[in-house]
């Protein structure tokens, strides 16, 4: 019996040809993704959140869907790391589960990746009230 080493086929690398897909479409993905969870009150570290605050207040400027996510794509996988904000009183394991089920399938459904890994790193808590702005005093001085 002869076993004959042949190119595996996948969705993307056929007989017809290859279908390339780019970081940023897997990154736009697991943002959407991520932030779809019930618990997730935003992604990326504090400084991408307030360069993120300033646009928001820039006419015209739009929010960037892959803030707080990275990726690594190759011709079959990919890989994700994940800059997450929790709301408080989540239970953080239980939110990481189901953020990286909702990821792998979102991605795995849309591009046809084999999502190897998705890395989630907590990097606070959102405790209500915090974002909320003081207000300014109208007397006259």
């Amino acid at each position: 019996m002869t076993v004959t080493a042949e190119k595996q086929e996948s969705t993307l690398v056929t007989k017809q040809g290859t279908t390339t897909i780019a970081d940023t479409v897997v990154q736009k993905i697991a943002g959407l993704a991520a932030r779809e969870v019930r618990g997730v009150h935003d992604l990326g570290g504090g400084t991408a959140r307030a360069l993120s605050a300033i646009r928001d207040r820039i006419p015209g400027a739009s929010a960037s869907v892959g803030q707080g996510v990275s990726v690594e794509v190759g011709e079959k996988q990919a890989a994700v790391d994940l800059q997450v904000l929790v709301e408080y009183g989540v239970a953080i394991a239980e939110l990481a589960r189901s953020v990286r089920r909702n990821v792998i399938t979102a991605i795995e459904q849309m591009t046809g990746l084999q999502v190897v890994e998705v890395n989630i790193n907590v990097t606070d808590v959102h405790i209500p009230g915090d974002d909320e702005e003081t207000t300014v005093s109208d007397r006259v001085q």
